[in-house]
């Protein structure tokens, strides 16, 4: 991760298709395509590959959420669970969607918390959302029978985590509906990009016209074709389809490496009686995209970012000190800031987030470090930096 870092002839071969038919759109220029549709290979690929039914390719994973509450009749008044680690774009979508997000507390999985999703569960509570941070699941069995026992939507937010699995089950493939991003930094990346899937038919076909101003796609006409409702622009271009289309074909080659690389990380660390490991409720289907640990104490884990730095090692996070993906900085979503006004019932349905009580979050973030796993790496770079970062922490013990 990311899979920027092994680009190569494929990529450059679906992308020179586009460039030299001329037509960057996903739909219509029928005769000027030379038989190329980007996004509809890639949407067909990501079926067969994850084992669903139906794949609807977005501009990002923003949108891709987007879509995904859109279609799962998620708006104004409606209530959804998110945890308290993710990234913006959770809470964002929710509240483009009317919705009002409501946050709870992560446990050791570094995701949503079950007893805390149950103790949030309110008679306006539509959606659950978990979120399957930094490459490994949510513990789906128990958030799956809340759902089923309250008659909740399970939506996955699987962003982050593409190539993983839960019992057999590619992540994104459990609940009602799952998102993927496709964005820059991500396992396999269109540069920008995202995809919503789904086995429900009528999901499906909502997505497809959603995304694309509600057209509905019928017939050879696109100036001819009805808006049986309301859409918006969500669409993918064809070059960015392009590369992803390159990219998910070398999907289980990128996962293999990343496992790969991090055993021999983790295998290194667990040589430390102090560092503990992220729960991961099904190690088998780990992406492996990061290595996530937890060190005793807050002040122990502050001293070993220090160490990193001053011993060479990067591409590691200490996420409550981060602005992006935990709630402690999200000052904005604190205080309702927005350029546009909010609808009263998303005002008066959040929680006051400055004074909810997250110290249980705060616990395991605080004690977090994740360590991004890279392709690009040689076995001898992991190697040494499996080194590295044994002689950080051992240096502050």
């Amino acid at each position: 991760m990311p899979g920027f870092e092994l680009f190569g002839d494929a990529e450059r071969k679906e992308v020179n298709d586009v460039l030299e038919s001329g037509v960057l759109m996903r739909y219509g220029f029928d005769g000027a395509r030379n038989g190329h549709w980007k996004a509809k290979e890639l949407e067909q690929e990501l079926q067969t590959t994850l084992g669903v039914k139906h794949a609807q390719l977005t501009s990002s994973g923003t949108t891709a959420l987007n879509v995904a509450l859109a279609v799962l009749g998620v708006g104004a008044g409606d209530e959804v669970i998110m945890p308290t680690f993710t990234f913006v774009a959770s809470f964002e979508s929710i509240l483009a969607a009317g919705a009002t997000p409501i946050l709870v507390d992560i446990d050791d999985t570094l995701t949503l918390d079950p007893k805390a999703v149950e103790a949030a569960i309110t008679p306006k509570t539509k959606v659950v959302m978990p979120v399957h941070m930094c490459g490994s699941m949510a513990d789906l069995d128990a958030l799956k029978a809340i759902c089923d026992a309250h008659n909740l939507i399970l939506l996955e937010d699987a962003c982050q985590a593409i190539g993983g699995s839960y019992k057999g089950k590619k992540l994104g493939t459990i609940g009602d509906a799952g998102c993927f991003s496709f964005d820059y930094v991500k396992t396999i990346t269109c540069g920008e990009g995202g995809a919503m899937i789904t086995n429900d038919p009528n999901l499906a076909v909502n997505a497809d016209h959603y995304t694309d101003h509600g057209h509905d796609h019928i017939g050879n006409d696109r100036g001819a074709e009805a808006h049986p409702f309301l859409g918006y622009n969500f669409r993918i271009s064809e070059l960015n389809a392009a590369v992803g289309l390159a990219q998910v074909r070398r999907l289980e080659d990128f996962v293999s490496l990343q496992r790969k690389h991090k055993k021999i990380l983790k295998d290194a660390l667990a040589t430390i009686p102090e560092v503990s490991f992220r729960r991961i409720p099904d190690e088998d289907g780990d992406s492996a995209g990061f290595l996530s640990f937890f060190m005793p104490t807050k002040e122990l884990t502050d001293k070993v970012v220090v160490a990193f730095k001053e011993h060479g090692v990067d591409a590691y996070w200490n996420y409550f000190e981060n602005n992006w993906h935990y709630i402690r900085k999200w000052h904005h979503l604190k205080e309702k800031t927005s350029l546009f006004p909010l609808s009263d019932q998303i005002i008066n349905g959040m929680q006051d987030l400055n004074t909810t009580d997250f110290s249980q979050s705060d616990d395991f973030i605080s004690r977090n470090i994740s360590c991004l796993i890279k392709l690009s790496w040689t076995q001898a770079e992991v190697q040494e930096r499996a080194g590295k970062m044994v002689a950080a922490i051992r240096s502050v013990l």
